[in-house]
């Protein structure tokens, strides 16, 4: 049995589609929405929880590692939002071609660097 298999896989060299990237990172985008949505109740937990609770909120939103967080947290939203819309159409049969598919997962990619941008300037 020969069989012809790479002795050492760099994976640095591999060129993966934008379809692939884009599909990798409708997962991250999912787990980092997932798990901001603990802290995201957690703030509204306590901004409603009285004047006091609101003012420590408010305080928050003040600081820069709150705003870069958050920021991360519209960012990834905003990319599982557009990631699943644009799944939503595969479904139905369109961008299933590897050109279009290709062209789809960089038009997802442009639209949230956009909504990123937005959001940031929106942040500050």
């Amino acid at each position: 049995m020969n069989k012809q298999r790479p002795v050492f896989l760099d994976l640095s060299q591999i060129q993966f589609p934008a379809t692939a990237i884009a599909s990798i990172l409708h997962r991250v985008s999912g787990v980092i929405t997932f798990v901001a949505l603990a802290i995201l109740l957690w703030l509204l937990s306590t901004s409603l929880s009285g004047a006091q609770g609101f003012a420590e909120v408010q305080s928050y939103f003040q600081m820069l590692p709150v705003k870069v967080i958050l920021w991360g947290i519209l960012t990834a939203l905003a990319y599982h939002v557009i990631g699943g819309i644009r799944h939503l159409f595969q479904d139905l049969g369109h961008f299933e071609e590897m050109g279009s598919g290709n062209a789809s997962a960089k038009a997802s990619f442009a639209i949230t660097l956009v909504v990123a941008v937005l959001a940031g300037a929106w942040l500050w």
